[in-house]
């Protein structure tokens, strides 16, 4: 099970704001469920009609299960990283697939 979200910041240039972010997204790696967590900025590659790059930031977790990922939306670090960090995005798109085996 995938789990990408994508972040647009209430101040889009701000560095301070993208970090404290970014910091947020890294507390999140103390959850055992998630067996892979990366997070990234927008790749400086070529501007192309289906290229999404008004991101901030993104993670992208891997999980086991369904299961798992749904049991991740209210473990307690979870929900103190939204209390904690909501406050620094306007947007977040999230993309949840099932991956083939």
């Amino acid at each position: 099970m995938l789990h990408h979200a994508f972040f647009w910041l209430n101040n889009p240039a701000s560095r301070e704001d993208r970090d404290a972010l970014i910091r947020g997204l890294e507390t999140l790696r103390a959850i055992p469920l998630i067996r892979t967590l990366t997070i990234g900025v927008p790749a400086l590659t070529e501007q192309r009609d289906v290229v999404e790059s008004g991101f901030a930031v993104s993670e992208l977790m891997v999980f086991d299960s369904l299961a798992d990922q749904n049991a991740y939306q209210s473990h307690p670090l979870h929900q103190r990283f939204v209390e904690e960090c909501s406050h620094l995005w306007s947007k977040v798109v999230v993309y949840d697939v099932e991956a083939l085996p």
